[in-house]
């Protein structure tokens, strides 16, 4: 989802524009950054609000903080957004075994959201499914993704349509054998399905990474308080210039952390 500056938060926009700032060698991997006052006075901002981007910066692994030495640009910064086409569950825990559980496996129509990044028109059928992933007995990770429909993807990506449509519930052969290392619908994400497909088929991704709190229902869901923080990623994956998949990632705070967050 691209939404302009004014409707983000000011540290998101401050986080985006320091990671620009990086790309574009004002502040070169290995260089140490002006401290906390020259760096606030330089950008126009207040230091509560640098400080908790510098934090979202340190968390992303673009910075490391030394002592005596102070924040210092990380060699090969990640880029910005959640373009790797990775699916989640191999890119959270640091290498630990995360599981995927299915919370929802269904078809819906669409919604605001899947009309703005599917462009999928009113009554289609939108192959829908919500996840948690858990690493360590934890959950990381709330999943809401949606496929294109079925007509847009046997255009665009028909190896993704058969391979959903393989695993679609109810299916009278849902249960039966799918070849070596097929999925379980029921134990792995939509992304993972996709990339599975598109041996041969090149993707490419767009993302955007907004500071949140998970909510009521998504609290539940992750065992969290409402209050508690998280990051929302936004991700649409495309095969040329169509779209056909778009999710929803929240990560709440205190959960395994993402140790990649780039493209190739």
């Amino acid at each position: 989802m691209v939404v302009s500056a004014q409707q983000r938060r000011p540290v998101v926009v401050l986080y985006e524009r320091i990671v620009d700032a990086i790309h574009a060698g004002t502040y070169p991997p290995g260089s140490t950054l002006p401290s906390e006052p020259k760096l606030a006075a330089e950008l126009g901002v207040s230091r509560p609000a640098l400080r908790e981007a510098l934090l979202l910066l340190q968390e992303d692994g673009l910075l490391s903080v030394r002592r005596g030495v102070g924040r210092t640009v990380n060699d090969g910064p990640p880029r910005r957004g959640f373009e790797h086409i990775q699916p989640l569950e191999e890119l959270i825990g640091a290498g630990a075994p995360v599981r995927v559980r299915a919370l929802l496996r269904t078809v819906e129509e669409p919604t605001d959201f899947t009309t703005q990044h599917l462009l999928a028109p009113a009554r289609a059928e939108l192959r829908f499914w919500e996840s948690l992933l858990a690493a360590d007995g934890t959950a990381a990770a709330l999943s809401q993704e949606w496929a294109a429909a079925e007509d847009v993807l046997e255009r665009a990506h028909p190896g993704f349509a058969a391979a959903l449509r393989q695993l679609a519930p109810g299916r009278a052969d849902a249960a039966g054998p799918r070849g070596a290392g097929a999925p379980d619908a029921d134990r792995t994400s939509m992304l993972a399905v996709l990339t599975g497909a598109s041996r041969g088929v090149p993707l490419s991704a767009h993302s955007t990474v907004t500071a949140t709190l998970v909510g009521l229902r998504r609290g539940e869901q992750l065992g969290r308080p409402a209050d508690t923080p998280a990051v929302l990623v936004t991700q649409v994956v495309r095969v040329g210039e169509t779209p056909v998949m778009a999710a929803k990632h929240m990560l709440p705070t205190g959960a395994a952390a993402l140790p990649v967050l780039q493209s190739n």
